[in-house]
């Protein structure tokens, strides 16, 4: 976990269903900004043009394999053991690389490989296949396809059952983290045991009901204005100082190096984060369908 916490300061996810050639030249792009974690996933149906774009910048001398932080997720439509391995296999030639820094369980719960089925398509409750899924995601890591494995989505609870059981640590766990959902205890969970924590949606999530957006709050933008940055950078902001990585999701070029430009913002660790008093009276519950919900490992 100390090798990634000093790679995992801001990462890029790339968005999930943008045209081809705008992945690619969005990674292409993220790249050349400075960028090296790049968030990935066999769901967002885009890792072909993300290793095209990985395969042109290594051709042009701009960057070397090891100078990355590739990661990828396991879709919970394979989770069961046998498929693990090949679902992992896929996502490493789509992205046209030897080998993966990281590999995280997209969700604890698991979904029936066969959407024509006739059987019950709900979210499995059964923590038996996920703990099946990770014993099988740990021997990835035995063949050396991939250097650590991880989670993504997964509550206290579900930290606490895999903790009990694993051979191999989860590395990390890729919750959704904003200030509309700061998840303290989540947070101080995986802190106390080595897990680093990765933010997606750090601009806030439309499923989640708001009184404003987050772009849009008005202490967000007071930040935002004393400090001479736009609203994003304030929030990629709070994830660093709260010891959080972050991955903010665009296509867009300028705001792709824009979210890189996020220091000199505090004079000191926290500052920032302390100056929100919005943060602890927010009322945040996860709505029905959101990953915070009771269900699989």
């Amino acid at each position: 976990p100390s090798s990634i916490r000093s790679l995992l300061h801001w990462g890029k996810k790339i968005k999930p269903c943008s045209p081809p050639v705008a992945v690619q030249e969005a990674v292409e792009v993220a790249l050349d900004a400075g960028y090296r974690h790049v968030d990935c996933a066999y769901f967002y149906q885009n890792e072909a043009e993300i290793g095209a774009a990985f395969q042109k910048k290594f051709g042009e001398g701009k960057l070397k394999r090891d100078e990355l932080y590739v990661v990828s997720k396991l879709w919970n439509i394979f989770h069961a053991p046998q498929d693990v391995k090949p679902a992992f296999l896929k996502s490493l030639t789509m992205l046209n690389l030897d080998y993966l820094d990281l590999y995280l369980m997209h969700s604890p719960m698991g979904f029936p490989s066969n959407p024509c089925s006739k059987q019950d398509q709900s979210p499995t409750k059964s923590s038996s296949t996920s703990l099946f899924s990770w014993q099988a995601m740990e021997k990835l890591v035995d063949e050396g396809l991939v250097k650590s494995v991880g989670v993504s989505n997964f509550k206290i609870s579900q930290l606490e059952r895999l903790l009990s059981v694993c051979r191999i640590k989860p590395a990390a766990n890729q919750v959704e983290l904003h200030p509309y959902l700061t998840q303290p205890e989540l947070v101080e969970y995986c802190k106390s045991k080595g897990i680093v924590l990765i933010a997606y949606s750090p601009f806030g999530c439309p499923a989640l009901p708001c009184p404003v957006p987050l772009l849009e709050n008005p202490t967000v933008n007071e930040i935002a204005r004393k400090h001479g940055k736009t609203s994003a950078q304030v929030l990629i902001r709070f994830h660093i100082q709260r010891g959080i990585a972050t991955i903010p999701k665009s296509i867009t070029p300028a705001r792709i190096v824009e979210n890189t430009e996020v220091m000199g913002m505090a004079s000191e660790p926290g500052a920032l984060f302390r100056s929100w008093p919005m943060l602890k009276s927010y009322p945040n519950p996860a709505p029905q369908g959101h990953p915070l919900q009771d269900g699989g490992l």
